[in-house]
């Protein structure tokens, strides 16, 4: 029972060692702790600051990296559209060339087969002279082994050569 109903001796004693305690504690003890918690309330302070900063770091680095995405899908549609119309302008003057080429070629090749015709042409009336030639000699010599006859024709042809 004593414990339930201290006297008033333990209750002095009690009050001044817990004084005593409090006092050291206040003089040595606390002035540490208090300094490690400011210092540590400090330190996750920084540490929350960073974290936030780094953040929005992030964030910006994010953006940019967004812009830059952009920017390079931008520059490479440019690009192919570039490289399209290269292209086609590519395709357009060969085509264009070819044609010409074409054209050219069937120039020539006209040109070519009107020569060859006119070559054609000029070779069957050489031949076509040269066959009348023969025939006519040897109608001629047939006609002109009798000697009357020979006269005959002598004044046939300047009859007919004075009336031209």
């Amino acid at each position: 029972m004593q414990l339930i109903n201290p006297g008033l001796g333990i209750i002095f004693w009690m009050t001044l060692t817990f004084g005593i305690v409090v006092f050291i504690l206040g003089k040595y003890a606390w002035p540490s702790i208090l300094k490690g918690l400011k210092e540590r309330e400090q330190s996750i302070q920084e540490s929350l600051d960073a974290a936030k900063a780094a953040q929005e770091q992030m964030l910006r680095l994010k953006a940019d990296n967004e812009k830059l995405l952009q920017e390079a899908k931008e520059e490479r549609a440019a690009i192919l559209a570039d490289a399209r119309k290269i292209k086609e302008k590519i395709l357009e003057e060969a085509k264009e060339k070819a044609t010409m080429q074409a054209d050219q070629i069937v120039g020539q090749a006209k040109e070519r087969i009107e020569h060859e015709k006119k070559a054609a042409l000029t070779e069957i009336k050489n031949i076509i002279a040269e066959y009348s030639i023969e025939i006519a000699e040897k109608i001629l010599r047939e006609e002109l082994k009798d000697k009357n006859k020979q006269k005959e024709l002598v004044a046939k042809l300047l009859k007919e050569t004075s009336l031209n």
